[in-house]
């Protein structure tokens, strides 16, 4: 295939050295997917690209390629960065985390369609303060269905009900109504626990602001999650772990 000059608007999450002088940056597209563009020369001295491609930069960027392989940059334009995913170290791990998540459900180069502004805002939102955890568990119950996992929200999985009570089964594939509590196996979730679920699943996160929730009621929906994504998604990420060890020890 010709290769040829393309503009691309994507933001750079990983880099790392190649050969003498020159890096590697992924970056997660708006018009490609996701790819590497090769950066020649980004650790000379007096680079003029290497400030564009670190961890969190985003803009435009212009690559001769042929949507396969290496990409190289030619150059690029209104490049900023998320200075906070940047320099705090939670919000990294947990930007880290989120960006690995969608690499991992795309092929190179393949269109992420409306995946690329769920992380575009994800990271916004992120990099202003917004709650991580309840923006980690939005993208993670969204993603879902990029991975060919799509659960139910809405209504229950069995029957269609649309009032509650609910709880979540794994095996029916979503939430389901109080009629079939005995029938599925179940998460045993708390109304508020499932409504949050629900909330975080089903809303457009461009219209998610802050909520205020209360730790236990994170942290029960984040066991849940993590159930969801063993039980129905093959990932052994290691920034999933790191973010997990953070967690754990509360950084």
């Amino acid at each position: 295939m010709t290769r040829e000059v393309v503009e691309v608007t994507g933001i750079v999450f990983k880099r790392q050295r190649y050969k003498e002088a020159d890096v590697l940056a992924k970056i997660i597209s708006k018009d490609m997917g996701i790819f590497t563009m090769l950066v020649r020369g980004a650790l000379r001295p007096k680079s003029k690209l290497s400030a564009s491609v670190l961890a969190f930069s985003y803009g435009n960027y212009q690559v001769l390629t042929s949507q396969k392989g290496l990409s190289p940059l030619k150059t690029y334009k209104d490049v900023k960065q998320f200075s906070n995913l940047y320099s705090d170290l939670t919000l990294n791990s947990y930007a880290c985390y989120l960006c690995d998540l969608v690499d991992h459900a795309f092929v190179e180069y393949q269109s992420l369609g409306e995946f690329y502004n769920l992380i575009l805002v994800a990271l916004t939102k992120l990099n202003a303060g917004q709650d991580p955890e309840i923006i980690c568990q939005l993208v993670e119950l969204q993603m879902l269905a990029a991975y060919g996992v799509r659960p139910q929200f809405k209504q229950c999985a069995i029957c269609g009900e649309i009032h509650g009570p609910f709880d979540y089964s794994i095996s029916a594939g979503g939430v389901i109504c109080q009629k079939h509590f005995n029938e599925v196996a179940r998460m045993h979730l708390d109304a508020k626990q499932v409504a949050m679920i629900r909330t975080l699943g089903l809303v457009n996160i461009n219209r998610l602001g802050q909520i205020n929730v209360k730790p236990d009621t994170k942290k029960a929906i984040r066991r849940a999650i993590d159930r969801i994504y063993f039980q129905t998604v093959d990932l052994n990420l290691k920034t999933k772990k790191f973010l997990d060890e953070m967690r754990r020890l509360e950084i």
